[in-house]
């Protein structure tokens, strides 16, 4: 059986790695690549191919959106999500949109290979990172929080203080501070900078656009990503110098 594939990067450099690898395999057939999210949907209603190699972060489309709309479109292609961030959120969005795998792209060859075969048969294959994300996420409970707590803990996560709050919410300060530390000792924490934290992982406030971290916090969380870059290893068949 030969399985038809889709490359779907931003990186030419990545696809033509990528695509050399496919080419290589007698048992693998590219049948198109795409360098985003709205190409990468388009053909694949045109080729309806048996497995899409789906980059999940480019500009525009996200690779998450697209992997949605591609299985809309094509209910028998299997998705497996190739990047170079095994950010736990990352690897939650992939799933729910439909990926049938989750690799990373410092993957070795044979492996890469084996996961292709596997996810047109159906079959998953996911890359340690995305196994742990999916237990933490399974094993931590989700803080109960009441919607007044929920809405103060909104606006510690945009950076008001106690009297801010109570302005906002047109509550006394010292209700506000009652509600705060309910907020904290719910979520077993110490300060605001660490309930902002847990609420952001937990997806208790709005969408980081409208979040103001408190600082401390946002320059780590900063250095964090930084760091996550430099340590990001392109997939071994392309050129070192390309992630995505």
């Amino acid at each position: 059986m030969t399985v038809r594939v889709l490359i779907v990067d931003d990186h030419e450099l990545v696809r033509k790695g990528l695509a050399t690898f496919v080419g290589a395999s007698p048992d693998l057939e590219l049948v198109g690549d795409a360098a985003n999210g709205e190409d990468a949907v388009s053909m694949a209603r045109e080729l309806c191919p048996d497995v899409v190699l789906m980059d999940m972060v480019m500009p525009g489309m996200d690779g998450a959106t697209a992997a949605r709309a591609v299985l809309a479109s094509c209910p028998g292609t299997r998705v497996i999500a190739l990047t170079s961030f095994p950010d736990e959120d990352l690897v939650h969005r992939a799933l729910e949109a439909g990926a049938t795998s989750y690799l990373i792209k410092s993957v070795a060859a044979d492996e890469l290979g084996e996961a292709i075969r596997a996810a047109a048969q159906g079959r998953r294959t996911l890359a340690p990172e995305a196994a742990t994300a999916i237990v933490r996420r399974a094993v931590e409970p989700t803080p109960d929080l009441t919607p007044r707590e929920r809405e103060v803990l909104a606006l510690m996560a945009r950076g008001l203080t106690n009297p801010g709050i109570a302005h906002e919410l047109r509550l006394s300060p010292s209700t506000v501070e009652f509600h705060v530390g309910h907020i904290l000792a719910k979520l077993a924490v110490t300060g605001r900078t660490e309930a902002v934290a847990l609420a952001l992982q937990h997806h208790l406030v709005g969408s980081p656009g409208t979040i103001r971290l408190p600082d401390p916090y946002s320059e780590a969380l900063g250095l964090q990503s930084r760091l996550a870059m430099i340590r990001t290893c392109p997939w071994r068949l392309v050129a070192r110098s390309v992630s995505s």
